[in-house]
Parts: structure tokens; sequence; C-alpha cells
């Protein structure tokens, strides 16, 4: 009798049922070094990601063999981790191609829905407080709840026509708006910006600008570098030091703001879905920057489980097509002011 091609088992076809699959087997079967070299985690990791998403991976199925929420998770991680859909990572865990693809996609939809759980400020004093007595100790900076950059990913291009995503080195990119603490804790994370978009005008429309103009602490500020206009909230070097107090603002400024360097190294060296080397991502911008936002969600989780960020491995610098800028000015009276504050009672 005729089968209807509708539910036909790709991975059925593909291996049959007497194909060995981690779905058969526990992860205690391996060994933790064989996890990290194959999928960048040990396996408490694995398991803590098992029992956060598994709920959000066990969506009913007209599959005949449903992939378990472990199985998905190791496929994804696989994927953030090498950056490849190679059949031997497919093999390694026993599913086709196609559903290594289907797997990426529910996990990163998964790690999206829970962002905002695991990447933001914190909201009470104290650990505001602690914030800025984290960063103090780096270079002696006051006030610094936070250092923000952007970084470009390359994504494939969306079509020939659509050229908001081609940046200033002729490459599609989505420019990412980060924002970081003294550990390469990431605060805030927006993904989503065409790579033709200069970082001022990035800022200027990000959330995060109007979150810190209506809602937060008007005792602290960020660090950014150049590329941004000088604000309230948001301290940037001075384009011509004279002082010894602004030479000496300045070195502290970029000590301490080269913390979001490092963790911008840090997250491609461990996801190297992202760093290029194995091409760009094969996604539309929208599906790009989820996959970016879902990396840096684990990130923060793997920072909760103690794997160090600053780790000799994570901080080999990798190439990315990183914008120039121009020195920006900045007209706003009160935000010099209080720059000028702050040169005289911490740096003079």
């Amino acid at each position: 009798m005729a089968v209807p091609i509708a539910v036909l088992d790709c991975d059925l076809l593909l291996y049959g049922r007497g194909h060995r699959t981690l779905d058969r087997f526990k992860l205690e079967d391996v060994t933790d070094e064989y996890l990290v070299s194959t999928y960048g985690f040990p396996r408490q990791f694995i398991c803590y990601l098992v029992d956060l998403l598994g709920a959000s991976l066990s969506r009913p199925t007209q599959r005949s063999r449903a992939i378990s929420p472990e199985t998905q998770i190791l496929a994804a991680l696989g994927f953030y981790t090498s950056g490849s859909f190679q059949t031997r990572m497919g093999d390694a865990i026993g599913i086709s191609q196609a559903s290594m693809s289907r797997c990426v996609a529910n996990v990163t939809e998964a790690l999206v829905e829970r962002a905002s759980q695991f990447i933001h400020f914190p909201e009470d004093e104290s650990a505001l407080q602690s914030l800025k007595n984290d960063f103090y100790g780096l270079a002696g900076m006051p006030g610094v709840l936070g250092v923000v950059d952007c970084t470009h990913v390359v994504i494939k291009a969306p079509n020939a026509e659509d050229l908001s995503y081609v940046n200033r080195k002729g490459l599609h990119s989505l420019n990412c708006l980060l924002v970081c603490d003294a550990r390469g804790v990431l605060l805030s994370a927006e993904t989503h910006w065409p790579g033709s978009l200069p970082d001022c005008t990035v800022l200027q429309r990000a959330a995060l600008t109007r979150q810190f103009e209506t809602e937060l602490h008007k005792d602290g500020w960020l660090l950014g570098d150049s590329s941004f206009l000088l604000r309230t909230w948001l301290l940037t070097p001075l384009h011509i030091p004279e002082t010894p107090a602004e030479y000496r603002y300045n070195m502290a400024h970029s000590a301490t703001h080269n913390v979001i360097e490092r963790t911008f190294r840090t997250i491609r060296a461990r996801f190297r879905c992202l760093d290029g080397s194995k091409g760009t991502l094969q996604y539309s911008p929208e599906k790009s920057s989820h996959i970016i936002l879902a990396c840096c969600v684990l990130h923060n989780i793997s920072l909760e489980h103690g794997l160090d960020v600053w780790s000799p491995a994570a901080t080999v610098t990798m190439e990315q097509p990183e914008e120039e800028y121009e020195q920006m000015e900045s007209m706003d009276s009160e935000a010099c002011r209080i720059r000028q504050e702050l040169l005289l009672t911490h740096f003079s």
C-alpha cells in the first residue's frame, strides 16, 4: 500500500530504526571531554539547558520519531560552537541535516524567549552599587554601570536590491549593540540593526537609549567610545586631551571600556557561527539576529555556571568587519558639564 509522502520521516529513511542516536543513550555514556570538544560545553551545563528548555522543545509532533530536547540542544550547540551543519555533526547525533536545521531553529527560539531572564540590568540599589564598585576596581573610573559598543556579524545578502545591510567594508552584516559589566556579563543586547547604520545612529534609535533617558539611574553612566555622542548618561573619551587630568581620564576610560572588546572576542571564540571563519550566517536578517541573541543568552548562562569568560582560549583575536568611524562631538552642554566635573573631582 502506498505511504502518503507527508508522513515520511527523513531521519528514518536515512538511518532506519536501528541507527544508534543520542536519544538512545544518556549523556553519562560519554565523557565531559567529548562533550566539550564536540558541542562546546560540559555535561552539567547541557543538563541545565535540558531542564530550562525541555518544555519548549517537547511540542506535539506528527513525526514518527520526535527528536528529544536533549538531542535538539546538542544539535544547536554543535552548530553555534562550530558554525557548520556538517554531515559529521548530524552523524554524531544521528539526525539528518534537515533535522539539524530544525533543531537549531527550535532551540534558538526557546533561548530568545528567555533573553530578558538572562540579559538585563539589575534593579536593586545594592546590585547597582556592586556594578559601580567592580568597574571602579578596574581602573578607578567612578559611577560606571556598564560599557557599551557595537560589533558587526556578517550575514548572507537578503536580496540584491536591499543595501541597508551593507556596511562600510561592502559586507552584509547586522550591527549589534551590546552592554556588559566588569565580568563580561551582558546587560543589554540589541542584535537586529542593519549593518549600514553607524554606531551613533544605532544607539540613537535603540531601546537602550529610551531605557536610560526615562527609567534608569541619574547617578551613574555607561562608557562608550568615540563613535558615540557624549550624553549625560554616556561618557566618551576626550578627542584631544591636553591636561594631565584629561590624560588620566582617557586612560581610565580606555582601560575600563576594553572589557567590552574582550567580551566580543570571547563570544566569537566560543560561538564560531558568529566569527566569520565558517562563512556568513546563511539566514534572513531576522533569523540571524535571533541566533546572535541566543548566543548572547548562552554566553551569560555560561558565566553563571562558572565557565570563565577570560580563559586564554577565549581571548584569541577574531577577524571581524568592524566599522570605521569619525570622532563624534557633543553639543549637549549638560553632558559636557558632567564630564568636566568628573575630571575635576576624580582625575585632577
